[in-house]
């Protein structure tokens, strides 16, 4: 170990009163929200699909998920697509910030008294000047029994092209 400090590549979001950041390498891309389809028997905090380019994409609402109140859509509220392997899923976050670096030493793996959402999700928070950033585990967001339900969804949602 040569004692260098790695460093991880972020996007930062805000959800609520909390900042969160996602490796930048499972985000594809951000796009503005967009009409969401409803689909019948969807799980209560899948919101629907979008048909992004041809493809069929569920979309989550982070605050349905962490059972944060919701909220009215801003024209700050963004769709992050993200890769959640095998899924591609849109991720519906109030606002997007920024792309950050931040050392891995800055890192300290989830307090269960920093935050409102279960820290099973969370791989670590990290200290940035004057705030905390959330680091979610994308791989944990989801359940597999939810996993399988987005594999259904794809299935009842099939987009004409």
């Amino acid at each position: 170990m040569n004692g260098v400090a790695q460093e991880l590549q972020l996007v930062a979001f805000q959800l609520g009163e909390e900042a969160y950041g996602v490796d930048i390498a499972q985000v594809q891309e951000i796009i503005r929200m967009q009409p969401v389809t409803k689909v019948p028997g969807a799980p209560t905090f899948v919101e629907g699909v979008i048909n992004l380019r041809g493809r069929v994409i569920p979309v989550l609402d982070l605050r349905k998920r962490f059972n944060l109140p919701s909220r009215v859509d801003t024209k700050d509220t963004r769709i992050v697509v993200v890769e959640v392997p095998p899924h591609t899923v849109g991720m519906i976050v109030d606002a997007v910030d920024e792309v950050l670096r931040i050392g891995e030493d800055k890192v300290e793996p989830p307090s269960p008294f920093i935050t409102s959402i279960d820290t099973e999700y969370i791989k670590g928070v990290g200290k940035l000047e004057g705030k905390l950033l959330i680091l979610l585990d994308l791989a944990k967001v989801l359940s597999k029994e939810e996993k399988n339900a987005l594999e259904d969804l794809k299935g009842m949602s099939k987009v004409e092209e």
